[in-house]
């Protein structure tokens, strides 16, 4: 069965021991961040803070944080389980034959689920109703300390096409200006963002209703890149097994789900001048520049007489989203192998964050297969965001880094196998040159046709040079350094650079590759000096995040003579841009805590009920 709301599910996790009671008083501002960080990077339980100074509501954060949890909030013991259902429901294999269909019956019967009820009367959401609303009564958090304010961070928007009369839901930040507005915030390739532009050719006040805190799976279906033809609530129905429960809102004709906690009903107005919203710690790891967007005025605020206002923060990763990511992934899967039939498998690493790095293997049948897959993909909704992927033979398993990351290094030409295609960008991009438009880069490791040319293995013993060690050690550029000799980065040099002035980077990588025990090096990445060199999966994060390809690769020929190495290597330059170096934008800064709230949680830890201080 499914969950009747959020503290339903709480309930379970309890039980489960997977959600942590926090009594001592804490601050929304900021303090609760840092507590959850410490918690989240630990993959440490769900966490209810009762006692938020300046609410009477207690605060859920990081329900979703983990598999485990993500898995019980879909109703599954494993995420697999959502992608092994979707693909059984759309394979129309079973609906040929009587056999098949018969067994098929349960999974058809289970879709009268899919379309949501609409209530007659009012729902647990509107037990108290409050038409003079003060949002300061929510205890909305400040998640980081350059943020604009404070930000609602779990919203389902809920608007209402004014062509089609259907209703969207999508989750979009919302920045607190005061008691009884906010920013909207709808960018470019946003649903929401159609449905306001609609509204804008017609005049006037838009309504719009935010539910916040519903049944995990309703809020997991507002993140789902769903086709425009599938009802949020529809699908979250068939995640449940049971239809959603909506009731008309009190001040517009919105359905809202019954069992939300809150409800925030009022309007925008299409004519009225944009403002100011953020910045916003987000998800990348940085945080995203303070641009114009709508404003949403609160008209009416309901909610359940002991409600719970759930909540999450976002950042470098993992933290919670990223387990909403991996359900995004495995419950897509299937509709990707119905599209595309040689794909086998994809996966979105933790530090691509989504949308910078997709790694997808493939049943190669002729030559180009690979590339063709990869401009398919970003020709696919939200996968024109994918700011690299990487495509490998069904052999490989794409959630297996290091088998992966062998492929790469071992087998790709530099020359070939890369492809620079120009396109879309998410707006939370900031290493493109230009806002929402920049380069992606196509990684194309699968083995080679004949056409495709020879496979190009980089054959060059790496050996370990004490003469080298040295050289970096003493280099006044070079803050930290990796040097693998074995392994599947193997002869991958990997820098930390004090940059001081434009182009260093890539003066540092044509220095390095003139050095003589550097004349085998087929990778050298090249990062700023915050980022400890021998931390792969940081570097790692840097490199999806901080290049533009077109801009930041330097490819290089090697052919020694009587020597069994040949090809090109690539030097990836993943610092910070100046405008001297082609980024006019503003690059924005990675989100750190302030010192003063990480010292006030560390002499706080055991106050909070934690025995074991992180």
């Amino acid at each position: 069965m499914p969950f009747k709301d959020i503290q339903a599910f709480m309930k379970v996790l309890e039980s489960k021991g997977q959600l942590k009671r926090i009594t001592a008083e804490v601050d929304s501002d900021l303090e609760i961040t840092e507590i959850t960080d410490r918690i989240s990077k630990e993959v440490g339980p769900a966490l209810l803070f009762e006692n938020v100074k300046g609410s009477k509501y207690p605060v859920l954060i990081n329900a979703m944080g983990s598999y485990e949890r993500m898995s019980l909030a879909l109703g599954v013991d494993k995420l697999e389980e959502v992608e092994e259902d979707i693909a059984n429901l759309i394979n129309m294999q079973n609906y040929i034959k009587t056999p098949k269909l018969i067994k098929s019956i349960p999974s058809l019967t289970r879709l009268l689920a899919v379309l949501p009820w609409r209530l007659p009367i009012k729902g647990a959401c509107q037990e108290v109703i409050e038409h003079d609303p003060d949002l300061s009564t929510i205890p909305v958090l400040k998640c980081w300390p350059d943020d604009g304010g404070k930000f609602i961070t779990l919203p389902l928007v809920m608007t209402k096409d004014p062509d089609t009369g259907v209703q969207n839901t999508g989750m979009y930040r919302m920045q607190i200006y005061d008691k009884n507005t906010t920013g909207m915030h709808w960018h470019w390739h946003k649903d929401g963002r159609e449905i306001y532009d609609k509204y804008r050719k017609l005049g006037g006040k838009m309504p719009v209703s935010v539910a916040i805190g519903c049944d995990p799976a309703i809020t997991f279906s507002a993140i789902a890149p769903l086709p425009k033809m599938i009802d949020e609530m529809m699908f979250a129905g068939y995640l449940r097994k049971w239809p959603v429960k909506m009731v008309k809102s009190i001040t517009n004709d919105i359905y809202v789900p019954a069992d939300a906690e809150f409800v925030l009903e009022g309007y925008v107005d299409v004519n009225e001048p944009l403002r100011l919203e953020g910045p916003f710690g987000d998800h990348t790891g940085y945080y995203s520049l303070a641009d114009m967007y709508p404003v949403f005025h609160v008209t009416c605020i309901t909610h359940k007489k002991n409600a719970v206002y759930p909540t999450t923060i976002v950042g470098r990763p993992p933290m919670e989203d990223c387990y909403m990511s991996k359900a995004t992934e495995r419950a897509f899967l299937p509709l990707l192998k119905m599209i595309y039939p040689e794909i086998v498998d994809y996966s979105l690493p933790f530090e691509g964050v989504f949308h910078n790095c997709v790694i997808v293997s493939i049943k190669k049948r002729f030559p180009g297969h690979g590339k063709k897959v990869m401009n398919s993909l970003w020709g696919m909704g939200q996968m024109m965001y994918a700011k690299m992927i990487i495509v490998v033979d069904e052999t490989i398993n794409p959630h297996d880094i290091k088998a992966v990351t062998k492929q790469v290094f071992e087998s790709i030409d530099m020359k070939k196998d890369l492809v620079f295609s120009e396109g879309p960008l998410d707006a939370l991009d900031h290493a493109s040159a230009n806002d929402h438009y920049g380069y992606r880069l196509g990684i194309d490791a699968t083995k080679k046709f004949k056409a495709e040319g020879n496979n190009i293995r980089w054959n060059c013993q790496v050996k370990s040079s004490l003469e080298l060690d040295k050289y970096l050690e003493s280099h006044e550029k070079i803050a930290s350094f990796n040097y693998p000799i074995n392994g599947a980065m193997q002869g991958a040099l990997i820098v930390s650079i004090n940059k001081s002035e434009s182009n260093d980077a890539k003066k540092l990588i044509k220095e390095l590759w003139n050095h003589e025990d550097m004349k085998y090096n087929k990778f050298l990445i090249v990062v700023d000096k915050d980022v400890d060199a021998n931390d792969i999966s940081t570097v790692a994060w840097k490199v999806f995040n901080n290049i533009d390809a077109k801009r930041d690769l330097l490819i290089e020929e090697v052919n020694f003579d009587n020597e069994d190495c040949f090809g090109h290597r690539l030097g990836i330059d993943a610092t910070k841009k100046f405008k001297e170096e082609g980024h006019n934008r503003e690059w924005p800064d990675d989100i750190v805590m302030s010192e003063d709230i990480k010292k006030k949680v560390t002499k706080r830890w055991s106050e909070y009920g934690f025995e074991k201080n992180i």
